[in-house]
């Protein structure tokens, strides 16, 4: 029996998402922007979808920019804070060293534009210090990113507390919500967001579908030029069947949310009870401020991708924190930037829980876990050094 335990790189479509989507494309398929009628009802449905989006997160709807995923959106925010900070004389940004890559390549690139970055330390709890953040807002200071929750290790990160010391200081703050969205309560005008990003297909929408939410007076420029869709912000026809799931997809996610978060913290919580019994293994990140779905492991003396490719035999799909595309050995800058070896770092694990996962799952993923770690270890020539002695153990 498969089990899919890599939510956190996708979900499945569901029901009443993949509905409002064929629906779409059988009945409502004309352009928002033309004036017949056929036109005109694409436009409602649009309109009734950003409504839907806005209620969720306490934004207005004319602030809901739809986009094609959580990526598009966090350039367009970053490099619309930049560049209005840029004509006024500030052209430094703040962010931490564990970003997502959408955010961190678009910093590498203003940085390539005469912008200073600053990327926060991520302590060895996977949290990021208001106070820290605070200390490093400069006069010059244009913008602060930091994710709501990290896509590798799950640990959400005190949004609220971080964008009270914007506001405080009148910099624009800017949150990547892709991991969050759909998962937690998000409320953008306690949290005092300037601009949130998300992507559709990790709440069980449509994949190629997101939104950013740019507050009413924040500075919002258009990265893809064209037509006046979305107020002239997002040119382009409306991807209106994905829109229209990604809206039923959020509203179903915000209303089994609570239910949906305890189920899931008691088998995350199983989880990481049972792989700790597995020596000199370690939980990546705090244990209680993460998703409920996350867990993030290290195995020390074994490698990520051959613990992925041995549990996908077995039936379980998971995902490691190295990168292994390319041929790159290089491991996962999120678990680095926490603190971890590069050697510990090559052996991990993250096993993300959704709606379809049962105790029964759970339990099956730990037996087999162990069994897979305790098989890579009888041949792993580092294991042996470990055990040995000749090489200290580090977990």
């Amino acid at each position: 029996m498969a089990i899919y335990a890599d939510h956190a790189a996708t979900t499945a479509m569901s029901e009443k998402a993949m509905e409002a989507v064929i629906r779409c494309m059988r009945e409502d398929y004309g352009n928002p922007s033309s004036l017949y009628r056929l036109g005109q009802r694409a436009k409602e449905l649009l309109e009734g979808a950003r409504e839907e989006v806005a209620s969720v997160i306490h934004a207005e709807p004319r602030e809901i920019v739809f986009t094609s995923g959580g990526s598009e959106a966090d350039n367009q925010a970053i490099r619309s804070a930049a560049l209005d900070g840029k004509k006024h004389g500030k052209t430094h940004i703040i962010s931490t060293a564990f970003e997502h890559h959408a955010v961190l390549h678009t910093l590498r690139q203003l940085k390539s534009e005469g912008f200073e970055v600053t990327l926060l330390d991520v302590h060895e709890d996977g949290l990021v210090r208001p106070e820290e953040v605070e200390a490093a807002i400069r006069p010059d200071t244009c913008l602060v990113t930091v994710m709501y929750a990290n896509n590798e290790i799950g640990t959400i990160q005190p949004i609220r507390e971080i964008g009270a010391v914007c506001r405080a200081h009148q910099v624009l703050f800017h949150t990547d919500a892709v991991q969050a969205a759909g998962i937690q309560a998000i409320d953008v005008q306690a949290e005092n967001v300037d601009y949130l990003s998300a992507s559709a297909h990790k709440f069980y929408g449509p994949k190629g579908v997101g939104f950013l939410y740019a507050r009413k007076g924040a500075p919002l420029f258009p990265l893809i030029q064209g037509g006046a869709q979305e107020k002239g912000k997002r040119a382009g026809t409306e991807n209106l069947p994905g829109i229209l799931g990604m809206a039923a997809a959020l509203k179903e996610s915000a209303g089994v949310r609570q239910q949906e978060s305890e189920r899931l913290k008691a088998l995350r919580d199983r989880l990481i009870a049972g792989l700790r019994e597995i020596p000199h293994s370690a939980l990546n990140g705090d244990a209680e401020k993460r998703l409920p779905g996350n867990v993030s492991f290290c195995f020390e003396g074994i490698e990520g991708e051959s613990l992925l490719l041995l549990l996908d035999e077995k039936g379980i799909s998971a995902s490691s924190g190295s990168a292994c595309t390319s041929g790159s050995l290089d491991p996962s800058h999120v678990l680095l930037a926490i603190g971890r070896v590069h050697d510990v770092a090559h052996g991990s694990l993250r096993l993300t829980l959704g709606r379809d996962n049962t105790p029964e799952d759970v339990e099956t993923i730990i037996a087999s876990v162990k069994d897979v770690v305790a098989y890579l270890r009888s041949f792993s020539p580092v294991w042996r050094d470990l055990q040995n002695g000749k090489t200290p153990f580090i977990l």
